[in-house]
């Protein structure tokens, strides 16, 4: 079994490249939006009440798919690496699957700012996450996160686990699949 963090700030390609994923090595993909769409009908993003149910959702959907014989998980983050509780929620779950013997990697993807703005209009990005449509709103939302918290490396990063790093701005989306795939071992699936 696999499990791969693909994480990253807003509208840099985690979920499409995570369905590439899928489709290439059959992995199933659980982006972060599944979890956080379905909350956002009962409670503000970010309150306790938000925090504990997306949370609990993630953990239970971690153990049920570590503990299964499916080949594998992505999971798409946005992760502020500056902060304590996003690293401990990362290193939670990464020694959930670790525990179940799979093996684990943080795929960490970037993008020039003016294609993840582009990106972040796009339709699939719209038809996935309904919080998303209100574009305006959205794009300040990614232009805050930019300015206000440490979503990439800049290259550096001590992992216990497998570790890659991948500018996605001039890759499509199956081609940045491929290329996580090539480098993570993955077998891929044969029709």
């Amino acid at each position: 079994m696999h499990f791969i963090i693909l994480f990253g700030p807003p509208a840099v390609g985690k979920m499409t490249i995570g369905k590439e994923i899928e489709k290439l090595a059959g992995l199933k993909l659980f982006h972060n939006h599944m979890a956080i769409e379905p909350v956002l009908n009962f409670f503000e993003f970010g309150s306790p009440s938000f925090k504990r149910l997306v949370d609990g959702f993630r953990t239970r959907v971690f153990e049920e798919v570590s503990q299964s014989d499916l080949p594998g998980l992505v999971f798409t983050y946005v992760w502020d690496l500056d902060s304590d509780e996003d690293r401990a929620f990362v290193e939670r779950a990464c020694k959930q699957f670790e525990a179940a013997g799979a093996k684990v990697a943080l795929v960490e993807l970037y993008c020039k700012l003016d294609q993840r703005l582009e990106r972040n209009r796009s339709p699939q990005r719209l038809e996935a996450k309904p919080s998303k449509r209100n574009v305006e709103q959205s794009e300040a939302n990614l232009l805050r996160l930019e300015s206000n918290h440490r979503l990439n490396t800049e290259g550096t990063f001590a992992a216990d686990c497998s570790y890659f790093r991948l500018d996605t701005t001039e890759l499509l989306a199956e081609d940045s699949a491929s290329r996580i795939v090539d480098e993570l071992k993955i077998p891929v699936e044969t029709v």
